[in-house]
């Protein structure tokens, strides 16, 4: 295997940041953390309360300047720094995170399409610590916005809003709510409401929503009546909201993986601990094979979330057009492997995973609870999977290439590029990616690029396992190709849906391809020798045919790896594996 690296690989800035945020937040394992330690935030869920001092050390180490780009005074240049940081927030408390996560929703169409004194306010308030909400929803019209009931109407040289919005996260605590609302029959826009500039008879805030999880947050609703507003109070365009709306989305989907992984690793962490502690039967229970196979699932269910989101983060700076196929696949799929993680280590944990006391105070209980939303906020599981469903007919007969399609995935997967900073512009979002895929479209070229370098640089036994696999794979996107072209005019079936998975499933596999490619010259070590690419690819063929098994050669690597991050406490990452680079995401001494 070629060892020949680099002195050091270094990794975009995004990750110093959150490896300082890591550190600055402190061992959620250890008691003495603070507001972030898993024993305070268990005593908080009891209260119903996000733990005292947790909101303000965000606040003190300057988290919400990540939700403001740099251009209007904030620190938010990249996707990619929010997500990170998201995810280590995530690990502790999802709560916390989708705080500020229902922030960036309500904030994003004002950088997107706002005016200058719009930008300048918002970007003011939220940089001081203020809050924002995005009402959209309506108690009976769900995730139907045409169905909209909310409405402002011109009077005199203003607007005259009355409506109600459920449920809405930051309701009650956010100075602004960017409200969807009606403006004519059947045009729609998304409103700048600033709270503070209302009379106070104008508007009222309902009640706080009871949850199985995210207790403490702040969900509750918000009812306008005669609220009178100045004509400047519209986001862009009268008429646009629907639009701007979809082009949102794109991006808070992309964020809300950062949920689910940050859940992910807290989890197997969990998992690993108590498997270490527990004995049964004379020894410890990580020697009882089917425990075994659990944590080593989860681990490779992570790196696999960590292969499919980050590219899709930093796409939004490098390749926006693509973002309306691209988030809906991680929003789908990241969510889900979430899911599937939570309740593997659920079986792992057994009865003590049902406790709200014990292994690690308890907190398993609260993670899996939270976690379930990650599947519900920004269109459920099934709405994300018709968005792929649609476009999947113009998917299978790719446009010409344009030639710069390799360069655009090295910039995407490559961990040591840093993106271009975002400069907001809604124009650059597309509602489709008008038939481009360069990372599915692509898999006959990038399968070679992979063959070619495990013949010459992987571990041995890499590259023959690795023909194998994508002959595989290969039979299968042709299968699911046929079967597009066949049902071209179904897009909404339950079929439909599964042939929308399955695509999803196919992404992820090409992105965990291409993460190696573009990434082992520069790591190296067990990262370059490609043992995982194996095991991901093996694991992820097990959604398809269950009977697929990992090659046991190959887990030793892995396994190192795994208990590498949770003895340095290090986020459980490809990095593990990387002889460059890794020190990043250590815990500070």
């Amino acid at each position: 295997m070629d060892r020949k690296v680099p002195a050091r690989a270094v990794l975009s800035p995004a990750h110093r940041i959150a490896a300082d945020l890591d550190a600055y937040l402190g061992d959620p394992m250890d008691d003495e953390a603070g507001p972030f330690s898993y024993k305070a935030i268990v005593e908080a869920e009891e209260r119903d309360e996000i733990p005292p001092g947790a909101v303000d050390a965000v606040r003190a180490w300057g988290f919400p300047a990540y939700l403001v780009p740099s251009g209007l005074g904030g620190r938010l240049t990249t996707l990619e720094e929010l997500f990170l940081v998201t995810r280590g927030i995530s690990r502790r408390s999802v709560t916390v995170a989708v705080m500020y996560g229902s922030g960036l929703l309500a904030v994003n169409p004002v950088w997107l399409w706002g005016d200058d004194a719009q930008r300048r306010t918002v970007a003011d308030g939220v940089l001081r610590g203020d809050l924002a909400c995005f009402g959209v929803s309506e108690a009976d019209h769900g995730s139907d916005v045409m169905a909209s009931e909310s409405r402002a109407e011109q009077e005199g040289d203003g607007l005259v809003l009355n409506g109600t919005k459920w449920p809405v996260g930051n309701a009650t605590k956010g100075r602004f709510v960017t409200t969807y609302a009606r403006t004519g029959t059947r045009d729609f826009s998304l409103l700048l409401v600033d709270k503070r500039e209302l009379a106070p008879e104008c508007w009222s805030v309902l009640p706080p929503v009871r949850t199985v999880g995210l207790r403490g947050h702040d969900l509750s609703g918000v009812a306008f009546s005669d609220a009178r507003l100045p004509a400047s109070c519209v986001i862009g365009r009268k008429g646009s909201g629907l639009v701007q709306t979809l082009k949102t989305l794109q991006i808070t989907r992309t964020a809300i993986a950062a949920l689910s992984v940050g859940t992910m690793d807290a989890v197997v962490r969990i998992g690993i601990e108590y498997a270490r502690q527990r004995t049964l039967y004379g020894s410890g229970i990580y020697n009882i094979p089917v425990i075994r196979d659990h944590l080593v699932k989860a681990h490779l269910d992570l790196l696999i979330a960590e292969c499919v989101a980050l590219p899709v983060a930093r796409a939004l700076t490098i390749a926006p057009g693509r973002l309306s196929l691209w988030s809906s696949i991680v929003k789908y799929f990241v969510p889900v492997l979430g899911e599937e993680v939570v309740a593997s280590i659920g079986t792992v944990l057994a009865a003590r995973g049902y406790l709200r006391e014990g292994v690690a105070h308890g907190v398993f209980q609260k993670l899996q609870r939270d976690h379930a939303i990650a599947s519900i906020f920004e269109g459920t599981t099934h709405v994300n999977l018709a968005n792929v469903a649609g476009q999947l007919p113009f998917l299978v007969s790719p446009p010409e290439e344009t030639g710069d399609e390799a360069e655009l995935l090295a910039d995407l997967f490559s961990w040591t590029r840093t993106p271009p900073a975002w400069a907001p512009d809604g124009r650059l979002l597309q509602l489709t990616n008008e038939g481009r895929d360069e990372v599915g479209q692509r898999f006959e070229a990038i399968a070679d690029e992979v063959l070619t370098a495990a013949n010459t640089h992987a571990a041995p036994g890499v590259a023959a396992e690795l023909k194998d696999l994508l002959a595989g794979i290969g039979g299968m996107r042709t299968t699911l190709d046929e079967g597009i072209r066949a049902a071209a005019g179904d897009t909404t079936s339950v079929a439909a849906l599964g042939r929308a998975r399955r695509y999803c499933e196919l992404h992820a596999m090409v992105s965990c391809m291409l993460t190696w490619v573009h990434n082992r010259q520069e790591f190296g070590g067990p990262f370059a020798g490609g043992e995982w690419l194996v095991l991901c690819l093996q694991r992820l063929l097990q959604r398809v045919q269950p009977d697929t098994v990992l090659s046991e050669g190959f887990l030793p690597t892995l396994e190192d790896a795994m208990f590498l991050g949770f003895d340095e406490r290090r986020w459980f990452s490809l990095l593990s594996m990387a002889e460059r680079g890794r020190p990043l995401l250590r815990k500070a001494e």
